[in-house]
């Protein structure tokens, strides 16, 4: 298993459209924005939607269950903060009640090489400071 005790992750800058997902985030909830008009989830947060160009958009609350939809495996890492954690894997996460939205993230808890597409998995949340919770995800066993 990857060791992300020793991992000093880089601090998210919000802007406008991001800010309400990490505040979700930072209550242990994980919300997507979608649009109103069409009702296509997106993420990452945009000023329009982009399936039908509404600006009406809004943050919703999702399960954060899903598949791996695609996955790599890191092996070295550009960031040496991330020396301790390899080898892991990083994922893009089919979120099951927000269709069109992929979410990336980092499969904890198990073993880089459980990493398939089609994997069943969940949102965990790992607080990396009193102000910033990350959405990760974990195999549902």
């Amino acid at each position: 298993m990857s060791d992300w005790s020793q991992v000093t992750r880089p601090i998210p800058v919000p802007n406008e459209w991001t800010k309400p997902f990490w505040d979700s985030a930072k209550q242990k909830i994980l919300s997507l924005q979608r649009c109103q008009s069409c009702k296509h989830f997106q993420h990452p947060p945009y000023a329009t939607c982009v399936n039908c160009m509404s600006i009406d958009l809004k943050f919703e609350p999702v399960t954060g269950q899903g598949t791996i939809y695609a996955y790599t495996i890191m092996y070295h890492t550009g960031d040496k903060r991330f020396a301790s954690a390899v080898p892991y894997a990083s994922i893009i996460v089919e979120l099951e009640n927000a269709p069109g939205a992929l979410l990336p993230g980092n499969l904890l808890e198990s073993s880089y090489t459980e990493a398939k597409v089609g994997r069943r998995v969940e949102v965990v949340f790992q607080e990396l400071n009193d102000d910033f919770t990350l959405p990760q995800f974990r195999l549902v066993l």
